[in-house]
């Protein structure tokens, strides 16, 4: 029997990994009507069970608080199910009869889903349905510190999808996660794709699996309030947003950035939300506790109070805090308030004008949340538009606490509990994951023309085009050719400079006695400079050669016969025929002249 933790968890990864597939070997060709049913089911137990995983969720973990962990639950056993409700996801989705193409869903297989520790029944409820909906089967890895909470809640699904008719053992949770065993489920051959939340480690680990996989990048949410905003209620729907759950959802706020002219009415708006403004000592030991020294966020403070927390920095809160706020004076590490905090503390960053704002939210989202989300609480349209454009942000949210935005329960994006930062962060996608990202689309695509009406161009092809021609001297070429033809007592009308001697061996028939006889039909023509190849080294130098005029196919044809070679320089005209003869005897030889 296997004692050590690591191989049992990766015995039992292996199994569930394959009882998943076999179920999903049956579930893959269930209808869309079917597979809606099961979704139902699925739901229907979420809702009625919300309010007790939420509690077994705090119980577990230690993190949040029931009342909004309630809330997220709903938000994916509710409003997720509704959005799903009519999406196509197997069989035919589309038709198009003019473009003649039909989109056809087709499950991906098996989802290894990674699940976090802060959200772990919400996250749970969530990856099931959008799973299921796909047509897919799901083996969940729950995070250690939440793994009764999280694999009941996958049984009580389970059980629902079952009695709707789903195969069994289509949903399965690991129950001995280790960090071993969720290696080996995200390389699984079995495994086809792989949701994982949680911290950079896992999502880097999952993108380095070698299989398709949608991560997160961390957040940190910059909010600015514009002088054209209805500050009291903006800076409400601030302490809504980070009060949430005591901060632990990714896209809560963690910098409150405004214009130093507003500074009065933002602290009047805080104090009136029960937001307990710390002082700079305070601030200090708040960076202290917060931030390990590597740079990460301590895990003792994720998800607690605002009171726990003030006593755990070694102060004291109002029992009936809502957030605690620390005013910064910069981005970065000599600012550790400025990172992300997972906790309901809030950073407080004034500056002189909105273009400085602009900079600042730019560069908290720079610091420590590119891709994620960004908020603007404004009146003003025109710089909302320029927010946005500036902002390495995936969700830009307008007037709405941000996590409540960036989930889509206050707003028309997709509810979802992972949301992609795209290419800023590394991930695999921008949007909030749902159903559609974990299907295949197969296209039939029938004929609707010939291969030449697609294009504009002919398809014929004619060879590469000619070089350039080199630049033409004009008058060298005018002499030449008057040379070449006073010389055959063609007259031009003008006096043609007298060609200069050509030392040679023969010559074509042309001009002189050679054996060769007549070829080009021109009485009196000089011959092309010729040369014969010495049997021996001569006895003494001679001139050197001169370059022809005028080199035509006749020429060639006489210096191949009498194996001699022809004197070419860089101003005498060959003719096309005679170049194309003369490159496979290589009979030209160049001289400079």
């Amino acid at each position: 029997m296997l004692e050590d933790k690591d191989l049992v968890s990766i015995q039992e990864v292996r199994s569930k990994v394959e009882k998943a597939y076999g179920a999903w070997l049956k579930y893959r060709d269930y209808s869309q009507q079917q597979v809606d049913a099961v979704v139902e089911a699925m739901a229907a137990a979420g809702r009625a069970n919300a309010g007790r995983l939420a509690e077994m969720a705090v119980a577990e973990t230690g993190y949040g608080n029931a009342k909004d962990k309630y809330v997220k639950n709903l938000l994916a056993a509710d409003w997720l199910a509704r959005r799903m409700r009519g999406m196509k996801t197997v069989g035919v989705l589309r038709e198009s009869p003019e473009e003649r193409i039909v989109e056809i869903g087709v499950p991906m297989g098996v989802v290894a889903a990674i699940l976090p520790t802060t959200n772990p029944t919400s996250t749970a409820i969530y990856k099931i349905l959008i799973s299921l909906k796909a047509g897919n089967a799901i083996v969940i890895s729950p995070h250690p510190r939440a793994h009764q909470s999280t694999c009941h809640t996958a049984a009580l699904l389970h059980q629902a999808a079952v009695e709707a008719g789903a195969p069994p053992d289509l949903i399965q949770c690991v129950d001995n996660a280790t960090i071993e065993a969720t290696n080996a489920l995200m390389r699984h051959e079995r495994t086809a794709v792989i949701l994982s939340t949680g911290g950079a480690g896992i999502v880097k680990a999952a993108y380095s699996s070698g299989k398709p996989a949608f991560g997160v990048g961390p957040g940190n949410v910059p909010a600015l309030i514009d002088a054209s905003a209805d500050v009291e209620d903006a800076v409400a729907k601030v302490v809504a947003g980070k009060s949430f759950d005591y901060g632990t959802v990714c896209s809560s706020e963690q910098a409150l950035v405004a214009e130093e002219g507003l500074r009065g009415r933002i602290v009047a708006a805080l104090k009136a939300n029960k937001a307990h403004i710390v002082d700079d000592a305070q601030r200090d030991a708040l960076g202290r506790l917060l931030l390990m020294p590597n740079w990460t966020v301590n895990p003792q403070c994720v998800g607690q109070s605002p009171v726990r927390i003030a006593q755990m920095a070694g102060f004291e809160a109002p029992p009936d805090a809502s957030i605690l706020c620390a005013e910064i004076g910069g981005v970065g590490k000599q600012h550790p308030l400025s990172a992300e905090k997972l906790s309901p503390v809030l950073a407080l960053y004034f500056v002189k004008d909105f273009p400085a704002a602009l900079d600042a939210c730019f560069a908290l989202l720079k610091f420590g949340g590119m891709g994620h989300t960004a908020v603007i609480h404004a009146k003003d349209d025109a710089r909302v538009r320029e927010f946005t454009a500036r902002m390495p942000a995936m969700r830009v949210l307008v007037n709405t606490p941000a996590p409540q935005g960036s989930t889509g329960i206050t707003t028309n994006i997709f509810p979802s509990m992972t949301l992609g930062c795209g290419a800023a962060a590394g991930n695999g996608t921008s949007d909030n994951v749902g159903p559609l990202h974990l299907i295949d689309i197969k296209r039939l695509a029938y004929v609707v023309r010939e291969p030449q009406e697609a294009f504009e161009m002919p398809l014929e092809y004619a060879g590469a085009p000619p070089a350039p021609a080199a630049a033409v001297d004009r008058p060298v070429v005018a002499a030449a050719v008057e040379r070449y033809l006073a010389a055959r007592g063609i007259g031009t009308g003008k006096t043609a400079p007298p060609s200069p001697p050509v030392p040679r061996a023969a010559s074509c028939g042309c001009a002189g006695s050679s054996s060769a006889g007549p070829t080009c039909g021109l009485p009196g023509r000089p011959a092309a400079a010729v040369s014969a190849r010495p049997e021996a080294p001569p006895a003494r130098p001679e001139a050197p050669p001169q370059p022809a005029d005028v080199v035509c196919e006749a020429d060639v044809r006489a210096a191949i016969a009498a194996k001699l070679k022809i004197y070419v320089g860089p101003r005498t005209i060959v003719t096309p025929s005679a170049r194309d003869l003369a490159g496979a005897a290589d009979v030209l030889a160049p001289v400079k002249g």
